[in-house]
């Protein structure tokens, strides 16, 4: 399969992907969602451990700026300076992560719950957009990075405004949050790496699939560990694990296809 066949290939899925998702029923956001199983209060704080499980994105999101700040100069890590600004926006994002989330489980709510998921937005579409750089084409995931934010961001404000109209439709966020999932994994194996260090990417999307699975099982794992924690506070460390692989990515990446990398540009 040639390069723009590989291409092809990943927008023509995308396009089914995102039709399909807007042949079902709009999507509202279940009520029952902020009732978390973890409601205890400690030192003033409601739904403690929830709240101060974000601090696992606060130290991943700084550890990731201060470690591009270290290796801005080297070219064994970023042959060309552009590069780094979607990592930049992907850490940044993880720090405005701790306080959209700890903000929404201090209170839940869905108005509080907007300023939960932008910061997401930022985290996925900056990785989403590293992925398309490194394997694609630097233009390419250059190009495309404001684009994908406005595309994320729309995406939450089209939710809230919808649930303010009595009509809620996760369909985009959800869009935004899961198509991404999907297509790294197929860009890094159709692709090759410009990069050393595949294993960390694939690592982090293996940890966001925890993540998400221990969100879903947050009563069963209340219920398991007796009261003790509940799976959405693991879930907030298990998201930050994978940033963190991400961070890891940075420490031990090399250039492996430098000619390409002029030459697809």
């Amino acid at each position: 399969m040639s390069r723009n066949q590989r291409i092809g290939f990943l927008l023509g899925f995308s396009v089914i992907v995102v039709a399909a998702t807007f042949f079902i029923p709009p999507i509202a956001q279940d009520p029952n969602y902020h009732d978390l199983m973890d409601h205890r209060i400690i030192a003033g704080v409601p739904n403690f451990f929830d709240v101060a499980s974000n601090l696992a994105f606060l130290i991943v999101g700084v550890l990731g700026l201060w470690k591009l700040v270290q290796i801005r100069e080297d070219r064994s890590r970023f042959i060309l300076k552009e590069e780094m600004i979607p990592f930049a926006v992907a850490f940044t994002g993880a720090v405005l992560i701790f306080l959209g989330s700890s903000y929404y489980h201090w209170a839940p709510s869905n108005g509080t719950l907007v300023w939960d998921r932008l910061p997401m937005t930022l985290t996925f579409m900056g990785i989403f957009s590293v992925v398309l750089g490194e394997r694609i084409s630097i233009k390419v995931g250059s190009n495309l990075l404001i684009p994908l934010l406005i595309v994320g961001a729309a995406s939450v404000a089209y939710w809230n405004v919808t649930e303010q109209l009595a009509r809620g439709d996760l369909r985009p966020y959800a869009v935004i949050q899961f198509l991404p999932v999907l297509l790294i994994p197929m860009i890094l194996w159709l692709f090759p790496a410009r990069y050393s260090g595949t294993r960390y990417l694939v690592e982090m999307i293996g940890w966001y699939i925890v993540a998400k699975v221990l969100e879903f099982l947050d009563a069963v794992i209340w219920g398991w560990t007796g009261g003790w924690i509940g799976g959405h506070s693991l879930k907030h460390c298990v998201a930050a694990w994978g940033i963190y692989a991400l961070v890891r990515y940075l420490k031990h990446r090399q250039p492996v296809a430098v000619e390409s990398l002029v030459t697809d540009d």
